[in-house]
């Protein structure tokens, strides 16, 4: 023992000398990083170890699209509902959001700017992964050109940490309005927190971050399933250009993308993944993986909004499990009456996006309630599903196109890609010849062909619509809550209909960590 501390001791004179003699020189040349840690000093080396962080960077898409995008994207609208049980008397975070009634409370910044906030879960959650995708995507675009490595392929990496970088800050600008613009990675609890940058500053970076990614990024034709590619960055753009009501820019955008080898799946049906199939189809522009089993990368979709309390039997049709299991709780995202009106006659997406099941334990009268059928698909395992979530599909970029046209007076060819979409759905062409009879048809159509897409939220915002559908919306529900799922006797709270901004209010918790809101 005596042999080894004088060895030591030796070892650590030395290190010191030769730190001294050095100063002034390499001033860095001596920075030790604890091989134990894993980090960027050590981690950012080779090409495996940026595929490995950019694969790091798509896994919160799996949690935002499998618990929290329905809940603030179509719940939060007047496509879905939930199924109130009057046996659970607390009202959750998520029925606040289908209500139009989330609590809201004042913070006020270091330029005494008042700004709203909320304890809501929800919304804390999704802003929360939306910026561990730009922390990890901040943390890869720092180093990766200061590694030397094949060039297409780091361009490629590149180019989908700017395309995550721009969703996710294109996710936050649509729910929140401002939000903090990290572009760096954070070190420090001084630069952890940030002023609010505006809606122009937060579209001027998405549109920068998607437009390089769009010229990195390989083709479809090229990439790796499951990856983001140019036509993914193009789609992006054409979505971001629209929401400014950029017509002429969205219009090349998605003329890019519609040119591209894309395609409509012949069946409307076939368009959504199954648990182990058909994933990344010609439709597939974007869509977030999700694989059945064990290993972690599983969805659950189905059950988080499938109509309650539902028995195994009566659940064992619709997932085609080996081990259904009863399922009690109060679950939403159930299908309005006003979206099933929506269908046209003859609509073959109908039968497809929307099933019914008969719950023998409702409290209803009437124990018939509809289902999100196009994503409940048939898998092995209870709770555990595989199929992927569509982002972006080729007859959006159609429709994106189709809008694009319409609002700078092009309704004759914008006409063209309407009915691209509406033929496969079995429809006749659309009779709208004026532009305003144009862009309503349009904004109809998308409501039924992205359906319960998580669309449906920000169409209402990007149009201007919120207070004029989702009074009339308000109206309804408070006058015949038995046709949106409540029991007999039972009503929506008497706050329902009450908060229609345009903007979720941001979250309390963060407020408390930062003095710009």
């Amino acid at each position: 023992m005596f042999i080894l501390q004088k060895t030591m001791k030796k070892r650590l004179l030395v290190t010191w000398l030769m730190g001294v003699a050095m100063t002034g020189c390499q001033s860095d040349f001596l920075t030790v990083i604890p091989e134990t840690n894993l980090s960027s000093g050590i981690f950012f080396k080779t090409e495996a170890d940026f595929a490995q962080a950019v694969n790091a960077t798509y896994v919160p898409l799996r949690a935002i699209f499998n618990e929290r995008a329905w809940i603030l994207g179509e719940l939060h609208s007047d496509n879905t509902y939930y199924a109130r049980n009057i046996l659970f008397g607390a009202v959750d975070g998520t029925e606040n959001v289908a209500d139009f009634a989330i609590p809201i409370g004042n913070s006020t910044t270091d330029k005494g700017v008042a700004v709203k906030v909320t304890a809501n879960d929800n919304v804390l959650q999704q802003y929360r992964y939306d910026y561990q995708i730009i922390a990890r995507a901040n943390q890869i675009l720092d180093v990766i050109d200061k590694v030397d490595f094949n060039a297409d392929s780091k361009n490629n990496l590149k180019g989908q940490a700017l395309f995550l970088r721009a969703f996710a800050y294109f996710e936050l600008v649509r729910y929140f309005g401002q939000v903090p613009l990290h572009l760096k990675p954070v070190t420090g609890r001084g630069d952890a927190a940030l002023p609010l940058s505006t809606k122009e500053e937060l579209y001027a970076q998405i549109e920068k971050d998607a437009t390089a990614a769009a010229g990195l990024l390989f083709s479809k034709a090229k990439q790796e399933a499951g990856r983001v590619t140019s036509g993914s960055a193009k789609t992006l753009l054409a979505d971001l250009y629209l929401t400014q009501k950029k017509w002429a820019q969205a219009e090349a955008a998605a003329k890019d993308v519609v040119n591209d080898t894309y395609s409509l799946m012949p069946d409307y049906n076939d368009a959504f993944t199954y648990t182990a199939s058909n994933k990344n189809n010609a439709e597939s522009i974007f869509e977030v993986q999700y694989m059945e089993g064990s290993a972690g990368y599983n969805g659950n979709y189905i059950y988080r909004v499938i109509p309650t309390p539902i028995t195994a039997a009566e659940l064992a049709p619709i997932t085609g499990t080996s081990n259904p299991q009863g399922l009690s709780g109060e679950n939403n995202n159930i299908p309005t009456p006003d979206v099933i009106a929506a269908y046209e006659k003859g609509d073959k997406r109908k039968d497809i996006s929307i099933g019914t099941v008969t719950l023998s334990q409702s409290l209803r009268d009437n124990k018939v309630y509809p289902y999100i059928k196009k994503f409940a698909r048939t898998h092995s395992l209870h709770n555990n599903t595989g199929q992927n979530w569509p982002v972006y599909r080729f007859s959006e970029a159609l429709l994106f196109l189709a809008e694009a046209l319409n609002e700078q007076g092009k309704t004759t060819d914008a006409a063209t890609y309407l009915n691209r979409v509406r033929t496969r759905a079995g429809l006749a062409a659309a009779t709208a010849a004026s532009q305003t009879d144009m862009r309503e048809a349009i904004f109809k159509e998308r409501r039924v062909e992205l359906a319960f897409e998580n669309k449906r939220w920000f169409d209402l915002v990007r149009t201007g619509r919120v207070k004029e559908i989702i009074t009339a919306y308000g109206a309804r529900v408070k006058a015949k809550p038995t046709d949106y799922y409540f029991p007999a006797g039972a009503v929506p709270p008497p706050n329902a209909f009450t908060n229609l901004d345009d903007y979720y209010p941001l979250p309390a918790v963060e407020s408390a960590l930062t003095p710009y809101f």
